[in-house]
């Protein structure tokens, strides 16, 4: 072959790899697994390009399954890499086991020691999500919840913001309404039900907003569309009540602890309607991915004056300085990676 072909030949090859590392760099910073992570996949530990479902899987074909946020955070003055409440995000993985017939095959620990586990073998050393779910795996067409063999899940993704943390974002409130308990259950974490939490985000962001409120059907204020709500007024933190189908977030009523235990202040637990967004001194938003996002603005109205908050300040400088393992009052939140013994599942 002439110099001039291989040359050009070389030259190809750089091109396809430089594209090729652009676009796994872009995957990356939209929420995709880096090729080097683990998976846990039905009793196995496996590389996750081979963490695959059959296109069969009735949770593929009909959402029926569960699924946790777990957030883990790196402290590199620590050189540990700290999961959050991951107990607890296990029991209410057990407990939206229950509502969707779903059979989970090890214990809260064991499903614990197998979340370590994964971030180990994936060797995260910076913030990081993991997504569990269980579901119906039979591959068959037909909609039911009995006589289906169940499925399970587990893999982590590195992540840092979700939405914006450190400065006031623009809302607006859907005219989706929040699903109702007596149609698909908010307190669970059903895959099939996001698709209300999807309709309401995009249509907020292709309107220029970027995050969506919805109301619930009687038209008072349930949440975000993947996050909890707070408002302030007059010195008062309120909140809506887990009877609004909102979900029963894990940051909600470890932000409701702080509020109260840290600042004093009084949290209250009420309806809230529309127009009470509007004349609120403060608004902010938060969940595991949201962590706590103020809010500056709702339907084009300012809310306070349009920066963040003091409470909401006060509140986020608390939160952060527990979950990245500085505040020894909230260490119990936290189960370190590593330096443990690994998962024997």
């Amino acid at each position: 072959m002439p110099g001039g072909g291989a040359k050009e030949l070389i030259r190809e090859g750089a091109r396809n790899m430089a594209k090729q590392l652009t676009r796994e760099a872009s995957l990356l910073r939209k929420g995709a697994a880096p090729t080097s992570a683990w998976a846990f996949l039905n009793g196995e530990f496996v590389p996750i390009a081979d963490a695959k479902i059959s296109v069969m899987t009735h949770a593929f074909n009909y959402g029926t399954g569960i699924f946790e946020g777990i957030r883990a955070y790196w402290n590199p003055q620590h050189e540990q890499l700290y999961v959050l409440h991951l107990h607890d995000h296990f029991e209410r993985f057990r407990q939206s086991a229950r509502i969707m017939r779903i059979t989970l095959p090890y214990s809260v620990d064991q499903l614990c020691d197998v979340t370590l586990e994964v971030l180990r073998r994936s060797s995260y050393h910076e913030d990081s999500y993991v997504r569990p779910i269980a579901y119906k795996a039979s591959p068959l067409i037909g909609v039911r919840l009995h006589d289906l063999e169940d499925g399970l899940t587990i893999f982590a993704v590195p992540q840092g913001k979700y939405i914006e943390t450190e400065r006031g974002i623009s809302c607006c409130v859907s005219s989706w309404r929040r699903t109702d308990d007596n149609a698909i259950p908010a307190r669970g974490k059903i895959t099939g039900s996001y698709v209300n939490a999807a309709l309401a985000k995009s249509d907020a962001h292709e309107a220029g907003y970027e995050e969506a409120i919805v109301l619930d059907q009687q038209g008072h204020v349930s949440e975000g569309s993947a996050m909890n709500l707070f408002l302030a007024r007059n010195g008062v933190l309120v909140t809506p009540p887990i009877t609004d189908n909102i979900l029963e977030g894990i940051t909600r009523r470890s932000l409701i602890q702080m509020a109260r235990d840290e600042l004093r202040v009084e949290v209250v637990e009420r309806t809230i309607d529309r127009t009470e967004l509007y004349v609120a001194d403060e608004i902010f938003l938060c969940g595991t991915g949201a962590q706590i996002s103020p809010v500056a603005e709702i339907d084009h109205r300012t809310i306070g004056d349009g920066k963040v908050g003091g409470l909401t300040q006060q509140l986020s400088r608390l939160y952060f300085a527990a979950v990245r393992g500085e505040s020894p009052k909230y260490r119990d939140w936290l189960t370190p990676v590593y330096g443990r013994a690994k998962a024997a599942a």
